[in-house]
Order: C-alpha cells, then sequence, then structure tokens
C-alpha cells in the first residue's frame, strides 16, 4: 500500500485541526488515493465516498465539540468520516468479518451519532438530537448530511416540514452531486449566500419585522414588503423551496473548496435556527475511473485499482435474469410496465429501462409510492412489476397489504437480495421478508433455488394476475434447467421420502441436496412459502416423517408447516431473529447455523427421535 504522510499524522480528529488550511487539499487526494487502495481490496460504496471528501472535512473543521453531533443519511458517503475518526489504520479491513462496517454504527465509534444504512432518515434522528439537547439543556450543534438522491425519500420531507416549523439549530447539508456546479457557482451567488448567513443582515431583518408588525399601517407595509421580498427571491435564486420549509438556503456551494465550506458551514452553525446548506460534488471525485462510471463504482466488489475491472464468475445474476425474462414479457405483453425505487442498475432493470422508457419507472427512494403507484396501474389495466431489494420492501408492508392484496390487484414484486447478503451487514440482510409476506392475505410467495425456475415463476406470477412476491437471492443459482415444471402452489420431490425428509427452500436446496444424497434421508423444495403444498404434505403426515424445514430467513416458512402438521416432529433450521453481522454469505450461514453442517447435525439428531 503506498505512503499517506499527511493522513498518517491524524489519529483522532483534533489532530485535523493542527494541519494547516493550505495542506488540507493535499489530505483531500491522499484520502482519496487510501479509499481507492481499501475499497479496491474489500469492495464498498466507493463513488459517493469520493466525491464527499471535502465537504467531510471541512465538517470535521467547524464541527469539533464531544458535544457535536453529525449524522450521515444512508451512509454511503462517509468513509473519509471514519479514516479521521480513528479508524485510519482498521479501514483495511472495511466491511470484512470483525472489520469495520461499510455504514455509520454507533456500536464501532463515539463519532457516528446515529446507524444509518437505509435513505431519508438523517433528518428526523438530527431533528431528534436536536430537541433532546433543547430539552435536557446539553450543549452541542447537530448537522446532518443527505444526499440528494435520499432527498427524493418522503421521510426526508416529513423531516424538513416539521423541523422548519420547530425553529430549532437543524443544519442541514445537501450533498448534491448531479447538478452542474458551472451554472450556479458564481460570485452572485456567493455574496447572496454571504449575505443571507451574516448575523448582520438576520438582526436588521427581524428588527424591521419587528417595527412593522406594531401598527396596521405596518403590517400592511410588511406584508407588501414580504410579497415583495418574496417575487424578488423567486426571480433572483432558483431554489426557494427550502426557504418555504421555514430554512435558511446558503448556496449552492463549490462541495471541493474546502475554505469556502469552512466559511459557510461556520456561519449556518452560527445562526441557531434551521439552515440548508446546499453543496455541489463530483460523485467519483479525484479517481478517473469513478467519476466516467460512477454508477459502476456506487457499490462494487474488489476490483484492479489500475483498470477498475472486478472479477466475475461468468455466471448470470439473478438480477440480470429477473430484468432479462420480465423485457421478455414486456415484448410479449404491452400491458407489462417497470417500477424500481432508485435501484434500475441493482435490479437489473436497465435494459427494460432503454427499450421501453415509456413503460419503466423510476421513482427514486419511495418504496411506498412505488407499491401503491403500482396498485393504481394494476387497476386501470396495467400489469406492473416492481424490482425492491429485501430490506428496502420493510418500508413499504402497509401499502402492499392495503393497497395491493387486500384489493386483489396484479402487481408482483421481484424481491432482490433475499435471504443473507454478505458484507453489508445488518441494514441490508434480506431474511424478514417471509415473516412479513406469508401474514399478508391474497399474496402469493414464490421462491426459486435455479434460474430456470426464477424465469418460469415471473411468468407464471404474472399470467395469474394476482397479488405475488418473488424472493430471489444476491449473486447467482443453479441453471436447473430439465427440472420438473414450475406448478402454482406445487412443491418439488427431488428425493423420495425416508423417515426424515428436509423441507428446503431457495438457495439452500443445494446443501439440502448433498446432505439428503450423503444421509439417505427424502428431499422436497418448497417453491412457494405460500401457498403450502398441502397435498405434498398431507403425503408426508400418512408416512409419519419427521420435518427438516431449511430457509435462509427468520422463521416462516417452518411455522406454517408445523402448524399444518401438528402430529410430526418438524425442526425448523432457520435464522434467529437477531441482526447478523458482515461477513461472507458462507460464513454466515455458519454463524446462522443453517450450513450443511448444522444441516448433517439436524437431520441425524432428527433420527434419534422415537415416535
Amino acid at each position: 500500500m503506498k505512503d499517506y504522510p499527511l493522513l498518517q499524522q491524524l489519529n483522532e480528529p483534533k489532530d485535523l485541526m493542527a494541519l494547516p488550511e493550505d495542506r488540507l487539499p493535499a489530505l483531500a487526494e491522499e484520502i482519496r488515493g487510501y479509499m481507492v487502495d481499501c475499497v479496491s481490496q474489500n469492495g464498498g460504496h466507493l463513488a459517493a465516498s469520493l466525491g464527499a471528501v471535502e465537504l467531510i472535512i471541512a465538517l470535521h473543521r467547524v464541527y469539533t465539540d464531544e458535544a457535536d453531533r453529525l449524522i450521515f443519511d444512508v451512509g454511503h458517503q462517509a468513509y473519509a468520516h471514519k479514516i479521521l475518526t480513528g479508524r485510519r489504520d482498521a479501514f483495511r479491513n472495511l466491511r470484512q468479518e470483525g472489520g469495520l462496517s461499510g455504514f455509520p454504527k454507533r456500536e464501532e465509534s463515539p463519532y457516528d451519532a446515529f446507524n444509518t444504512g437505509h435513505a431519508s432518515t438523517s433528518l428526523s434522528a438530527a431533528l431528534g438530537m436536536v430537541r433532546a439537547k433543547e430539552l435536557l439543556h446539553e450543549p452541542g450543534h447537530v448537522a446532518a448530511v443527505i444526499g440528494d438522491g435520499a432527498l427524493t425519500g418522503g421521510m426526508a420531507y416529513e423531516a424538513l416540514d416539521d423541523g422548519g416549523d420547530s425553529k430549532l439549530p437543524l443544519v442541514v447539508v445537501l450533498n448534491d452531486n448531479e447538478m452542474s456546479i458551472s451554472r450556479n457557482v458564481g460570485a452572485m451567488s456567493r455574496s447572496l449566500s454571504r449575505l443571507r448567513a451574516s448575523s448582520g443582515y438576520n438582526r436588521l431583518k427581524r428588527f424591521v419585522v419587528r417595527v412593522l408588525e406594531r401598527g396596521m399601517v405596518g403590517r400592511r407595509m410588511s406584508k407588501n414588503i414580504e410579497g415583495f421580498k418574496n417575487r424578488i427571491k423567486r426571480f433572483v435564486l432558483q431554489n426557494t423551496f427550502f426557504e418555504e420549509m421555514g430554512f435558511t438556503y446558503l448556496g449552492p456551494i463549490d462541495g471541493h473548496n474546502i475554505p469556502q465550506m469552512i466559511a459557510l458551514l461556520q456561519e449556518a452553525k452560527a445562526l441557531e435556527r434551521p439552515v440548508v446548506v446546499h453543496v455541489i460534488t463530483q460523485k467519483g471525485k479525484g479517481y478517473s475511473l469513478s467519476e466516467r462510471n460512477p454508477e459502476k463504482f456506487h457499490g462494487i466488489a474488489p476490483f484492479s485499482p489500475e483498470t477498475g475491472a472486478v472479477a466475475s464468475s461468468g455466471a448470470p445474476s439473478c438480477s440480470e435474469v429477473f430484468g432479462e425474462t420480465l423485457l421478455q414479457l414486456a415484448e410479449e405483453d404491452k400491458r407489462v410496465v417497470a417500477i424500481t425505487a432508485a435501484m434500475r442498475d441493482g435490479t437489473g432493470l436497465r435494459p427494460f429501462f432503454e427499450r421501453f422508457p415509456e413503460r419503466a419507472f423510476d421513482v427514486g427512494i419511495a418504496e411506498e409510492h412505488a407499491l401503491t403507484m403500482a396498485a393504481g396501474m394494476a387497476a386501470e389495466g396495467l400489469r406492473p412489476v416492481a424490482a425492491i431489494y429485501s430490506s428496502f420492501l420493510q418500508r413499504a408492508v402497509d401499502q402492499l397489504y392495503h393497497d395491493i392484496c387486500l384489493q386483489r390487484l396484479p402487481v408482483v414484486i421481484g424481491v432482490d437480495r433475499a435471504g443473507l447478503v454478505g458484507q453489508d451487514g445488518e441494514t441490508h440482510q434480506g431474511i424478514y421478508d417471509p415473516a412479513m409476506l406469508c401474514a399478508i392475505p391474497h399474496l402469493s410467495v414464490y421462491e426459486p433455488a435455479t434460474l430456470a425456475e426464477l424465469r418460469a415463476m415471473i411468468r407464471l406470477a404474472v399470467a395469474r394476475e394476482e397479488p405475488a412476491a418473488i424472493r430471489y437471492c444476491r449473486g447467482t443459482l443453479p441453471e436447473g434447467e430439465g427440472e420438473e415444471p414450475v406448478v402454482y402452489g406445487r412443491w418439488a420431490t427431488l428425493r423420495a421420502a425416508t423417515d426424515v425428509v428436509i423441507i428446503a427452500a431457495g438457495p439452500l436446496v443445494r446443501s439440502a441436496r448433498s446432505v439428503a444424497d450423503a444421509l439417505n434421508c427424502g428431499l422436497v423444495e418448497a417453491r412457494f412459502y405460500k401457498p403450502l403444498d398441502h397435498e405434498l404434505l398431507d403425503q408426508l403426515r400418512k408416512r409419519g416423517c419427521k420435518l427438516l424445514v431449511a430457509e435462509e430467513n427468520v422463521a416462516a416458512l417452518s411455522l406454517y408447516v408445523a402448524a399444518y402438521c401438528p402430529e410430526l416432529v418438524v425442526r425448523p433450521l432457520c435464522l434467529s431473529d437477531g441482526p447478523m453481522p458482515q461477513a461472507t454469505v458462507a460464513r454466515q450461514r455458519t454463524l446462522g447455523g443453517i450450513d450443511e453442517a448444522a444441516m448433517k447435525k439436524a437431520v441425524e439428531e432428527l433420527r434419534t427421535i422415537h415416535g
């Protein structure tokens, strides 16, 4: 690994204050180089963090008190924050088992004020902290850094509405890496920002308002002046939305100019009222490969820092197969439309967007809106298919229940990243959705064990024209051509029943097959969590089989099987409801007690049970 002389001097945040300001740009470049070195080894969310380096340096030069709090929405952009807060050396083990989390985590450092991994939560958390400090009469300031992507989430607007009305000293730093700097950042913009941030200007403004409000004539003048002022603002300033929400709006400002940001953040902090600081940054800044292709480097596996190449298994991912199959269906049926919530690449829908842009909808980070919009489309005759990560689908359970399933509307949901997801850790595990989905009326829940089954299930779900969820894992599955055709509500018998039968779902079928062959027990693939295959289960009941139900999630399938077969011995092999730490998926299966060794042990234990 390269030498980073300035970075080596910084062991904790206070060391940053000792560095001369003219050395800060060089420090930013060292941090970028260090990030590229580490992330190329371990993978991670690189592009956003590269773009936020100068911003984070400026924030740590301004928010220096131990009682100050910095909150990073999602946390994709917080790598420089980790490096500057005593975790420089530990950053080499980013996202590895026992290493640093890829997201802010309170258990990891006192400088991580709030755990984040899902978007649009920072403003609510920050406002809560400001209110707590006020009620407890505690010192310190709070700033929340939110990206323009996360600002598409409805929760952010709920917090803005409440925060602006509160009049409390909440500083919102809008890290905007999509807008052009050249159009908005210039002498006029900087002058307006300095004027509106200055304490003298704000004191004069409050004085004029107090004087004018004392009499009827003054109030009429104040109303006219306010109307005239608002017209001027709308003419001169491009963004008055935040001011109308009750925030003082400062910016936009160049997010790679450290002295300007330090000055503006100091002014915002001193105002002691709700403030939005609009910062323009370049995603992927300082690493040419990421600058040219920030989407690729948003979340990336280990790669070559020289070429950007990522090692490939050669097999298509489940997401790619999902997107390809949906595109084929759209070619055949003009009613088929695709919906995603800011994940068109991650969910494999990019080709669909390119082929049918008028039938493809990216609603931003707004899963609730995505599903209710899908319900409206279905009610008017379309056949919407929404691809959403399992961990993000949690946000829209009410919409799934109330707006889709109660009305039995034909909406199909591709539940991407179902099951264990590896190094993204606790906030992104897709292990909770079956417990939620199976409890919702009129909803069918599918899970393939092969890519061929995934293709067939998508076609079947769309053709049945009813609410459906298809769960599929991150990464890939065996191809599986030539297997028993997928029939709605029917499981597949892969090995004839003996005294013990393993019922396995999804990616655990491969391990279950190996165990069944080694220990001479029956094997059934549960292609549906819901409905159960009652006919097959009745056959197992008549034989008095002992059942081992293996699922890569918290208990769901095993509970329903046990409820339907109360007279049988049913042993669940599933994950606990505790958080699963970051590690490889194989290691997580071992930690969760659902790997092949655990499966063998469970079968052997079942065989010791009499009756």
